[in-house]
């Protein structure tokens, strides 16, 4: 073979070796981007779980929620809100919040969900996402004992009514009684509703009825006081209790939907509803 074949052979062998093993280069070097692109896609998903969920709460409205005298959150919300966290392994941060600014504090994303006894209603659903429902506690009038007042607009003509501001009682007394003569007083939070109630400045209280026969009834400021009058049904009340949610949160919706059905499949939804109320509140299909 003459010189110049055997450097040509010589030349396409060597060339032959340095292309397999820039094309092994390659190889590794794109294993290795989509390995470290996989772990960035772990890290991304680990860093999309729910760390916390920030519930807003209005601490005047027991037994649903309240504070002891040493300033801590107690009451049914509380814990069936610390049962879905512990489902979904998050933590529970508990944000105090008059109940008439808490959608707009919601929007505002000062907390990320309501957890304050807030029914469904169509005028809320304009502005928030809720849950699936979680319990209904009906809504009825307290009066004092033996006054005979019913929650119609004849009976509470020339009365006077108190409500907690931005609550489905206030919408339903202020499209449906006030129209005809009664006088209908929004309050800051139920502590004052009641408090005008005892003082007389008020003739009836209109409140959900779970909160007042296992709240202020149950205390010794209630002992002159009783439910009045059959339950209010109306769609301006709702269909139930929900968690409020900002429009378009699919993801926390989604994770306090499945751990919502969790803890009633497992039981500790009906072990905290038992703590606090004598009947069933749980929604019924």
């Amino acid at each position: 073979m003459a010189d110049s074949d055997r450097y040509s052979a010589l030349f396409h062998i060597t060339k032959k070796k340095t292309d397999i093993m820039a094309s092994s280069r390659f190889t590794a070097r794109l294993r290795q981007t989509l390995a470290l692109a996989v772990l960035a896609g772990c890290a991304f998903g680990a860093q999309a779980k729910i760390e916390q969920v920030r519930f807003a709460v209005d601490p005047t409205y027991p037994p649903f929620e309240s504070k002891t005298p040493q300033g801590k959150l107690v009451g049914f919300d509380i814990d069936l809100g610390n049962a879905l966290c512990e489902q979904m392994q998050t933590k529970c941060v508990w944000v105090e919040s008059q109940f008439d600014g808490m959608i707009p504090a919601l929007k505002a994303r000062k907390f990320d969900a309501i957890l304050s006894d807030m029914g469904i209603t169509e005028e809320r659903l304009k502005q928030i996402d809720f849950t699936v429902p979680l319990y209904d506690t009906k809504t009825q009038l307290i009066a004092r004992k033996g006054s005979g007042l019913l929650p119609t607009a004849e009976s509470l003509k020339g009365k006077t009514v108190g409500v907690e501001q931005g609550t489905v009682q206030e919408r339903y007394a202020l499209a449906k009684w006030q129209p005809h003569g009664v006088n209908v007083v929004p309050y800051g939070d139920q502590a004052q509703v009641e408090s005008d109630l005892i003082s007389g400045r008020l003739d009836v209280v209109f409140t959900d009825a779970a909160q007042a026969a296992n709240g202020f009834l149950k205390h010794p400021q209630g002992k002159d006081f009783e439910l009045a009058g059959p339950i209010v049904e109306d769609p301006i009340i709702g269909p139930g209790t929900a968690i409020g949610l900002r429009k378009g949160d699919e993801e926390l919706k989604t994770a306090l939907d499945n751990a919502f059905a969790e803890i009633k499949k497992n039981g500790t939804f009906d072990k905290i509803q038992k703590k606090y109320f004598a009947t069933d509140i749980s929604i019924q299909h």
